[in-house]
């Protein structure tokens, strides 16, 4: 058998190029005891693939040069040597990288229900972007009914999960997305209270206007210029929780801070980074909550799924030029 994998060869300075990656096929080996062969269906695409390709220090090693990219993945185990946790047909995810088998002993390796939602679900909604927007809002953000509530990047993988979740708990949610088509999404079909299109309006003149009375808690994944608007607009103890700084990650030079972070101690507010590892040990919790209530009707999923690991790189680059609707999703079984 073989395995198609997309090899990390050098490290960007920038945009990632074609002499980023490498597809390459490589025969599958031999499994060893205790060991099961996962075939992977789906692949997730992340905005912190970015920084795993940094040689920096950071939450996580980075990607080692010449190793299958590091990616979110799921799929089933379609043999197996002796292991006692799973069995053959069990659906499984983990951080299995852009390949289309894994060999591995099964840690870290979860199995999931089917049933209960679809494999690219659990790499969105029901996965680490899910769990990210859960534990984000709701235990950092500790939102609470009336709050009003500012999300960047609002329109993504996490921060749609973001509003939704302060809607289901009494906010009022205002999104900051890129375009009409993603600020009609969040206004009609996830319903948010407000839209403010970064592209097209003047973001300081946008706040002013929809935050009349300031936010309670600004949910962030894009930093730079849309952060340092945000924090003249913190209300008294407000919260700030960074998530992400999308804006920033292709940067050649230094990284834009916030130049407004003295409104932190005008209003007593806090800023707060989030890690959603920190969190592993409740994830079950989570998914049952939120599985909940998107039976119910409460909760809105949204995956854009694209074919081929040839496709990686392109598909990749939607990460960042914002041509994708929902979460980012790659199919690698053939």
């Amino acid at each position: 058998m073989i395995n198609k994998q997309v090899i990390l060869k050098n490290r960007p300075k920038g945009y990632p190029d074609e002499n980023t990656w490498q597809l390459e096929s490589n025969e599958i080996t031999e499994l060893q005891d205790g060991e099961i062969l996962i075939e992977h269906h789906y692949i997730s695409l992340d905005p912190a693939m970015r920084g795993w390709m940094n040689d920096s220090k950071s939450y996580i090693p980075p990607v080692a040069l010449d190793h299958v990219m590091r990616a979110g993945a799921i799929g089933k185990v379609i043999k197996t040597n002796n292991n006692p946790k799973f069995e053959v047909g069990d659906c499984v995810t983990s951080w299995g990288g852009v390949q289309q088998y894994s060999i591995t002993n099964g840690d870290g390796w979860f199995k999931v229900d089917e049933s209960l939602a679809s494999m690219p679900m659990y790499l969105g909604t029901l996965g680490m972007p899910g769990m990210t927007a859960y534990f984000g809002i709701l235990e950092v953000g500790k939102v609470k009914q009336g709050d009003i509530v500012l999300v960047s990047g609002a329109a993504g993988a996490v921060g749609a999960i973001v509003g939704q979740i302060a809607k289901i708990k009494g906010c009022t949610v205002i999104g900051i997305a890129g375009g009409k088509e993603k600020c009609d999404y969040i206004l009609n079909e996830l319903g948010f209270d407000d839209a403010i299109d970064y592209k097209n309006e003047n973001i300081y003149s946008a706040l002013k206007k929809k935050c009349p009375k300031g936010i309670d808690v600004f949910f962030d994944n894009v930093g730079g210029v849309i952060l340092d608007a945000a924090l003249s607009k913190l209300r008294m103890h407000a919260k700030v929780i960074i998530c992400g700084a999308i804006s920033q990650y292709n940067n050649k030079s230094k990284v834009q801070g916030p130049s407004n972070y003295l409104s932190l101690l005008v209003t007593r507010s806090t800023m707060q980074g989030l890690m959603v590892m920190d969190y592993t040990k409740d994830f079950g919790k989570a998914v049952k909550e939120m599985s909940g209530w998107l039976q119910e009707g409460k909760l809105k999923s949204k995956e854009d799924i694209y074919n081929g690991i040839e496709n990686f790189q392109e598909t990749y680059n939607r990460l960042f030029t914002g041509n994708k609707n929902g979460k980012l999703v790659l199919k690698v079984k053939e």
